[in-house]
């Protein structure tokens, strides 16, 4: 058996110690595992399932597995009881990459469409506010060394709800905007000027198969680095920062972009 590999998506912050909590505890139940990190907005589930998707699906390693823990309890908007959240299921894709996290939100939208077989896990999902530390690492383990045990009921992945049009995915180190809109949905000239209306504010931008396809100061709407066959649009200013331009708006913000007369 090879070593595994871990990719750990998570809410908690850049430089948590939650993340080295967590990351123990697997360590110490998988030896020799090597485990990366990804730290998303917290209770952001749509930059988890944004991530989730690139990772699996763009050269996923053999034997991966991605372990994700974005749980903002927005189930339900009462009371907990014992910090009880939204319970972990499984998934295999059809590449063979299989997923480990917590059925909330946008976690599992992005694969959606590569989900061979999905169910719950037979876990503890209440009694601890660090499920992903204190319950969920043995079940990582147990399902990495095919123990039946953890295996629940099968799910519809249609239940799943789909990626949502619009909206800000992710924003990275240099302030470009990566979006939930598929290239495929677009249908602008090359060269097109556009407007993108976005956290208040319009803005001209053109669109281009290639983000430095715009002069130095001026905002494309293109095909960015991520989605595979079909990538995700961004918005990029080159030279600056979108995100600067556009007022900071946070992940998951809604956004339009019509064609300018």
């Amino acid at each position: 058996m090879r070593p595994q590999f871990i990719q750990l998506i998570a809410d908690y912050q850049t430089g948590d110690p939650a993340f080295s909590e967590v990351i123990q505890k697997l360590t110490l139940l998988i030896p020799g595992v090597t485990v990366i990190p990804t730290s998303v907005p917290r209770f952001s589930t749509l930059a988890t399932g944004f991530w989730t998707g690139q990772l699996a699906s763009v050269n996923p390693v053999p034997d991966m597995v991605i372990y994700t823990n974005t749980a903002p309890r927005r189930d339900q908007t009462g009371s907990r009881t014992r910090n009880e959240g939204e319970r972990l299921v499984y998934a295999e894709l059809d590449n063979g990459v299989r997923i480990i996290g917590v059925n909330a939100g946008y976690c599992f939208s992005f694969v959606k469409t590569m989900i061979s077989k999905f169910v719950w896990v037979n876990v503890a999902n209440r009694g601890s506010q660090f499920r992903s530390r204190d319950f969920y690492p043995e079940a990582v383990a147990g399902i990495i060394r095919n123990e039946p045990k953890w295996i629940g009921s099968r799910i519809g992945p249609d239940t799943l709800p789909e990626v949502p049009p619009g909206k800000l995915a992710w924003i990275d180190g240099y302030g470009n905007l990566k979006t939930t809109t598929p290239k495929s949905a677009v249908s602008f000239k090359l060269g097109q000027p556009v407007l993108i209306e976005l956290n208040g504010m319009g803005r001209t931008a053109y669109y281009s198969d290639g983000t430095f396809a715009v002069r130095e100061g001026e905002m494309a709407f293109a095909p960015g680095s991520s989605g595979g066959d079909d990538p995700f649009m961004e918005i990029f200013l080159r030279g600056l920062s979108a995100h600067d331009e556009f007022g900071n708006p946070d992940t998951e913000t809604q956004f339009r972009v019509k064609a300018q007369r």
